[in-house]
């Protein structure tokens, strides 16, 4: 078993992976995390036995820390489908130690939710706790689990009626459906909010949606052809993830964000097994914003959580001899 460092070379072969794993998503596909390779400096791992890559492990490097890609929002130790537990367990040992002759002491690994498991996938859980790995930070993200949906809040009931009677209309994919919902809803809602930019700026998530067409949708309802709300969709196989929502103070006071969000989670995404709104955490995780997540809730999503935590790479050795055979 041994670690190589990612290159280009590997590209064809890494996305591959991606697909037949139990614990992969699109965001890991190369030409999806390279849209910002200027801003990190990449130090993604393939865990290799007998000539075939087993796991991968998304990440940049600062300093003497390793990190779970901080360009993503999860990242996390990525199995093959067919591979068990006492292997899963060998190979992050040897990624450890690899880690700790490269110098680096520290891997932060942002775990990846459950919900989006094609197969169950939480042996390195076992091997965070043997390896006395510090979870350090929790954020909520709220799902709706389809296959038991609760009720909607009776508010929530009452605006999508609202919206009803004014006959809104929900165009997807626009030619200027990014242009729309980017600059006149979503950036504009985003500074006078919270100071802040999108993740992804507008070129930025328009080159995305055009590599990864089957992942990546976007949604926006309209009142006399003024739009109202909008959500950005990114789609894996078991989640269907609201990346970016956002609407207009009309939009949301007459219904229409309601109203499409309904639309998205009873009709265009009740196949899936769970649809997710994203977090409410603030400040790295610090605090809640439970505005937001009261609307969450309010369609029947509850909390689902994202784990990160701390590794000291020397801990490797701590794998050792774990096995018992009585």
């Amino acid at each position: 078993m041994k670690i190589i460092k990612y290159e280009n070379s590997w590209s064809e072969k890494w996305n591959h992976f991606i697909d037949h794993s139990k614990n992969g998503s699109f965001l890991f596909k190369r030409n999806f995390m390279e849209y910002h390779a200027h801003r990190f400096e990449d130090f993604s791992l393939l865990v290799i036995n007998e000539q075939k890559i087993i796991a991968i492990l998304p990440a940049n490097i600062k300093d003497t820390t390793l990190y779970s890609h901080q360009g993503l929002t999860y990242g996390g130790f990525i199995v093959g489908m067919d591979i068990k537990m006492p292997i899963v367990l060998e190979a992050f040992k040897c990624l450890l130690h690899f880690l700790h002759e490269q110098g680096i002491g520290k891997l932060i690994l942002k775990n990846i939710p459950y919900i989006y498991h094609r197969y169950p996938a939480d042996e390195i859980e076992w091997a965070l706790i043997k390896i006395k790995a510090e979870l350090y930070r929790i954020d909520s993200t709220l799902t709706i689990d389809n296959r038991f949906p609760l009720p909607y809040q009776e508010r929530r009931n009452r605006s999508i009626k609202k919206a009803e009677k004014i006959r809104p209309i929900i165009k997807t994919n626009e030619s200027d459906g990014f242009d729309k919902f980017w600059q006149e809803v979503l950036v504009p809602n985003m500074l006078k909010k919270h100071n802040l930019k999108p993740v992804h700026n507008l070129t930025e998530i328009k080159i995305l949606a055009s590599q990864f067409p089957a992942n990546i949708k976007q949604f926006n309802i309209y009142i006399n052809n003024q739009i109202m709300a909008g959500c950005t969709m990114f789609l894996n196989p078991t989640v269907a993830h609201a990346q970016y929502i956002s609407g207009t103070d009309e939009g949301r006071s007459n219904g229409c964000l309601d109203y499409l969000f309904n639309h998205l989670i009873k009709e265009e995404y009740i196949s899936y097994p769970y649809f997710d709104f994203g977090n409410s955490n603030e400040e790295a995780g610090t605090k809640i914003n439970f505005g937001l997540m009261d609307w969450k809730e309010g369609f029947g999503a509850r909390a689902v959580s994202h784990d990160f935590y701390g590794i000291n790479t020397a801990n490797y050795d701590m794998l050792d001899n774990i096995s018992h055979n009585g």
